[in-house]
């Protein structure tokens, strides 16, 4: 199997939250966090990412690209204010989102659950509640 590299193809803040669109998300859990904490300096530096709020709370949320930005239609798409254009909204295929907790830790979200980045840097999946 081919891994091509992760594509930051834009990034939209609003506040505390950033939605970044990427094409070629890594698949598994493992590597989303992986990407994450090897990634997240970058981010820092280049997006400012994350951007907390004035009581350290933050979300960052990683949506597949997909096919482009396209018109809101009839669909349930996400649309970026940002953008004065028709065509600024996708398809609402959230692969991971980061964020924190009121402990500082660091959570992340995958498909079918949760993670938290405890202080000791070890990582643990969530109970279902």
């Amino acid at each position: 199997m081919l891994l091509h590299p992760v594509e930051i193809v834009s990034v939209h803040q609003r506040n505390d939250y950033s939605d970044v669109l990427v094409r070629n998300f890594p698949l598994t859990d493992k590597s989303k966090i992986n990407w994450w904490l090897e990634n997240r300096d970058m981010l820092k530096d280049k997006y400012s990412i994350p951007k907390p709020a004035s009581d350290g709370f933050y979300t960052v949320i990683f949506w597949d690209f997909g096919d482009g930005y396209k018109e809101e239609g009839k669909y349930d798409r996400r649309c970026f204010d940002d953008m004065k254009t028709s065509k600024n909204c996708i398809d609402k295929n959230k692969v991971f989102s980061v964020e924190n907790d009121r402990d500082k830790d660091i959570l992340f979200s995958v498909y079918d659950g949760m993670y938290r980045l405890e202080k000791n840097g070890k990582i643990v999946k969530m109970k279902r509640e």
